[in-house]
């Protein structure tokens, strides 16, 4: 194990997310799960860990290859033993079948893929109170919606269909049994059902597996799926990953709203997606959370200033919330 010096202000955002978000209590089980990148958080986390008394577990995982790639399996049992997982990973898993399967014997998970120092410490300062109630309110109109019509100003124009599915609310917050979803956070996100995406979905923000666009990256969705990937160089490798993966790959798995002011976007995923003024579409994986595709990778793309209308009614207009 490679030891560090202490950095205060990563210790603190450790502090807050292992008591306030997590809500670790003396004696139970904290298991921490860190590449080699992500080294240096998941042993603040461990440490941090350790000072609150918990039974705390440092597992080192070789770093996948794509976000939402299984983890080993002995470390998918270890997940669920737990009480608590803490999961600063290179590659995202959260939308893996060994976090469903943790959350679902009642771990608390909070996963964070591609965390920074700077990234953690400053949306780990947020009102997480105001975050909690924002993200329920949009979530909470999800459930109810029928219809979802996404557009923007650069040529975004993207129906489907949520009925009868249910949102997830990535609050940050997790303190009961199987509560679980990323930190930072927040978001409400929920599975579109499947084959009902027809229009076109222009990605201005950034991309999972990309980063921020220079160019942006217009989709063209049918039934469901991406059958057209247009634009720059970004465009082609994004052609490039999916070509690896299958028809799934190109599942639109997720739409999320991300829901904390302190995010912008960085180029980092996990930022990106909890920037409040901004929508998300995901391809791939939606399996964990209410969809029925299972794929190997699972890939966000953020959009810019969006105006969205649930069942007709505004619900952003040009990234303002409007309810």
């Amino acid at each position: 194990m490679v030891l560090f010096e202490v950095n205060p202000d990563l210790y603190k955002a450790c502090e807050i997310a292992l008591r306030q978000c997590l809500g670790v209590r003396e004696g139970e089980s904290v298991v921490v799960i860190a590449d080699e990148p992500e080294r240096k958080i998941g042993y603040h986390l461990w440490m941090k860990a350790r000072e609150l008394n918990a039974e705390a577990i440092y597992i080192e995982i070789v770093p996948r290859k794509m976000h939402g790639e299984e983890p080993p399996k002995p470390v998918a049992e270890a997940m669920k033993a737990a009480d608590v997982v803490i999961a600063p990973t290179s590659k995202s898993i959260t939308h893996t079948i060994a976090k469903k399967e943790a959350c679902e014997k009642g771990a608390r998970v909070a996963t964070l893929p591609g965390i920074t120092e700077e990234i953690f410490i400053r949306t780990m300062s947020a009102d997480y109170d105001e975050i909690v109630t924002l993200t329920n309110r949009i979530a909470d109109i999800l459930d109810n919606g029928r219809t979802v019509h996404i557009t923007t100003d650069l040529g975004t124009d993207l129906e489907f269909s949520i009925e009868g599915r249910k949102a997830r609310r990535s609050t940050g917050v997790y303190r009961n049994p199987g509560e679980c979803g990323n930190l930072p956070g927040a978001e409400a996100y929920i599975a579109p059902v499947e084959g009902t995406a027809n229009g076109i979905v222009v990605v201005d923000g950034s991309m999972a597996g990309i980063g921020i666009l220079k160019d942006p990256i217009k989709l063209t969705i049918r039934e469901g799926f991406v059958e057209k990937i247009e634009g720059g160089d970004e465009a082609r490798k994004l052609e490039g990953i999916l070509s690896n993966y299958g028809k799934e790959a190109r599942n639109i798995a997720e739409f999320g709203i991300g829901t904390n002011p302190n995010a912008r976007i960085s180029g980092n995923i996990l930022e990106d997606e909890k920037a409040f003024g901004t929508v998300h579409i995901a391809l791939g994986s939606n399996y964990d959370f209410g969809g029925r595709v299972k794929a190997p990778i699972h890939l966000d793309g953020i959009i810019k200033s969006p105006t969205v209308l649930i069942d007709g009614k505004y619900l952003f207009r040009n990234g303002n919330f409007v309810i």
